[in-house]
């Protein structure tokens, strides 16, 4: 079984706002890719997100977008594997977000899963890694969509 987990936030947003604030770049730039996002998140784009914590750019490939329900993309793990022709290679993961309505649309749900790591200690320790991530976005998201706070500003470096 390959690790894999789901996290989810309720923001006091309707969905429209949630979504667009993970596919629109500029409002993502805003309080999660601190060194910034390029290209709008839509079915068969590859865009990059940046991270003054983390240098990139990191190629993001959007599988599926539905606007204000879900954005579905793959991108490279923290973990390796070993190719014979092209030697070590970054593993890829898929993350899916969700973004669903409650209270008459006027709150949301929005759910980050992501798996396809390996069950070896290095597939591990880099789906916690990323599961902490998602977990810190989430509540970044929140913060900045409620009260235009951003959590990340200085948080991690």
């Amino acid at each position: 079984m390959t690790p894999s987990f789901e996290v989810f936030i309720i923001v006091d947003k309707p969905p429209a706002l949630a979504y667009e604030a993970v596919a629109d770049p500029a409002r993502l730039s805003a309080y999660f890719t601190t060194a910034g996002a390029k290209g709008r998140a839509e079915t068969g784009a590859t865009v990059t997100w940046e991270f003054a914590d983390f240098p990139g750019p990191f190629p993001v490939e959007i599988i599926e977008a539905t606007p204000n329900e879900s954005i579905a993309f793959r991108w490279d793990s923290q973990e390796k594997t070993n190719n014979e022709k092209q030697g070590e290679t970054p593993l890829k993961t898929e993350v899916r977000f969700r973004f669903e309505p409650l209270d008459s649309g006027m709150r949301t749900k929005v759910t980050v899963s992501e798996g396809g790591w390996t069950d070896t200690p290095e597939g591990l320790k880099a789906s916690y890694g990323n599961c902490m991530g998602w977990s810190q976005m989430l509540c970044a998201m929140k913060a900045w969509l409620e009260y235009g706070i951003n959590l990340r500003k200085g948080a991690y470096i």
